[in-house]
């Protein structure tokens, strides 16, 4: 994918001018005030503030790529991800800019929201001012608590700058709010829900859709080729120390930000499919009745947009903890089986609750996270027992050869997963047998530079996402990325392990879903 395409000077220099410039941080309950069949006039502004907040986060990869440190940034995988950076922020930028007449305006801004761009403010000369603004303040009011970020890093950031307020407060390098592409805009703006609207508002939706769809499809390959780039780095640099901090916290960076992104476009393009629309609900309901399907289980209720009740976009209003627990296992479950040429995986145990634990969460991340320690769990738990029950079995029958025992009669220790209710978090402890970590290696499973695996995948040039196939393990990424997924909507991943008898995973899950995105 992007073949011929060539990241000139001219944009490079544009990209630079759009790194300079904030993100606007969002948190979960922010991205769930759409409902579950968003208007597609909400749906219209949050295309808007989509395509002049991605174009920021595209160029603030880009520039990072450019300038990763100790040689990184000439690694030819990391060459190739850089350029899909830049090709995407070309394209959302060159996207034609969406017509607002007085009469989309009078419906779009009714209650009163200002939008900054030139187009519409001589339409919107008497909205509110920016004082009170919270797309200008970053004031959040979520279930009535008041987020107000202090300074220009967002929430909770300890980066040693000032405060917002204070004359030395912002670099000079950057640009004034009011000069920022987001200036004035907010992620999600409240429209009416039973109107016809106008034709254009539908076709620029599916024009921004379109768009975030192809470039999701670019991206799907790039923690894998990110990890390709590392690996050619490591072959140029035999001699650094494994644990290399400058490299680690730009992996880090780089992957939470790509988190986010991956975010806002999932969460885009999902919304774009459950928009609501007079005819879809004209024939929900024909089709159920007037009471629509609110007979029907919460699980397989659907909206007049065709989405499910309890999601809005990617994000599941009432995500159930054990459920996809047990998904995440029996996925698990399926790779090791396949890998290891088994009947049946080592058992893993559930132990939940008997009351239902819900709660706001992205089923994905939640499956990503579990499905990586489990993975963990059971190579750890058949690798490091299997020599420990032959030898065993050879003692009990001395006529048994090594070699001749099938590993399918062998009984394994099972894994356990726990799941616990807090008032703050929800905590699942993986726990396994697999023979533990020494303490010195503990600090090592964090990085992205480390793998107990002999030898790495290797990714053909042409590689793609939708050709690769989960190895049981490979890279060396699973832990710390997963770790990120769990700190990006204000959680934790923490290990504790026992040399010689196996390890405890604690995954904690913020439950309160009012963090915001902790932007680099």
């Amino acid at each position: 994918m992007g073949t011929g395409w060539e990241l000139t000077s001219i944009l490079k220099d544009k990209i630079f001018q759009y790194a300079a410039h904030n993100q606007t941080p969002l948190s979960l309950r922010q991205m769930v005030q759409f409902g579950p069949s968003p208007s597609p006039g909400s749906i219209f502004l949050a295309s808007k503030f989509i395509v002049e907040e991605l174009p920021i986060r595209l160029a603030k990869k880009v520039k990072d790529l450019e300038l990763a440190p100790q040689g990184l940034n000439e690694s030819p995988s990391t060459i190739k991800v850089k350029n899909w950076y830049a090709q995407s922020f070309q394209e959302l930028t060159e996207l034609p800019k969406p017509a607002i007449d007085e009469n989309l305006a009078r419906l779009l801004f009714k209650n009163g929201i200002h939008s900054r761009h030139e187009e519409d403010s001589e339409i919107l000369h008497h909205a509110t001012n920016y004082e009170d603004n919270p797309a200008v303040n970053n004031v959040f009011s979520d279930d009535g608590m008041v987020l107000r970020q202090t300074h220009q890093y967002g929430y909770g950031h300890a980066h040693g700058h000032s405060h917002s307020h204070s004359q030395h407060g912002l670099s000079a390098n950057v640009p004034p709010k009011e000069n920022s592409p987001t200036f004035g805009m907010s992620y999600f703006n409240p429209c009416p829900m039973n109107i016809v609207w106008p034709r254009e508002v539908y076709a620029y939706n599916k024009l921004v859709c379109d768009a975030l769809t192809k470039i999701k499809l670019r991206h799907d390959a790039t923690v894998a080729t990110m990890a390709q780039g590392v690996q050619e780095w490591k072959e140029r640099n035999r001699s650094a120390s494994i644990i290399n901090s400058q490299i680690q916290t730009f992996l880090d960076r780089f992957y939470m930000s790509r988190i986010g992104i991956r975010m806002l476009i999932g969460q885009h393009i999902a919304l774009n499919m459950s928009q609501s629309s007079p005819t879809k609900q004209r024939i929900n309901t024909f089709l159920n009745g007037s009471q629509g399907s609110a007979g029907g289980s919460p699980v397989n209720s659907t909206t007049a947009g065709g989405g499910k009740l309890n999601y809005v976009g990617v994000i599941c209003t009432d995500c159930n903890v054990a459920e996809i627990a047990e998904d995440a296992i029996q996925t698990a479950s399926y790779i090791c089986e396949e890998y290891y040429g088994l009947f049946e995986a080592p058992e893993i145990q559930l132990v939940a609750p008997h009351h239902a634990i819900n709660f706001m969460y992205v089923p994905g991340h939640l499956i990503h996270m579990l499905f990586e320690t489990l993975k963990n769990s059971l190579r750890a738990t058949i690798e490091f027992h299997t020599p420990l029950l032959k030898k065993k079995m050879m003692e009990e029958d001395p006529k048994l050869k090594y070699d001749d025992i099938d590993i399918n009669d062998l009984k394994f220790p099972p894994i356990k997963v726990i799941i616990s209710e807090g008032s703050q978090d929800i905590t699942i402890k993986i726990s396994d047998e697999g023979g533990g970590i020494a303490r010195r290696e503990v600090p090592l499973i964090w990085t992205y530079l480390y793998t107990t695996v002999h030898e790495t995948p290797k990714l053909e040039p042409e590689f793609n996402q939708t050709s690769f196939k989960a190895p049981m393990a490979g890279f060396g990424y699973g832990l710390p990325i997963s770790r990120l997924y769990a700190q990006y909507f204000g959680g934790d991943l923490k290990l504790i392990s026992m040399e010689g008898y196996g390890t405890d995973v604690y995954l904690h899950l913020n439950r309160l879903s009012s963090s915001s995105e902790p932007l680099p």
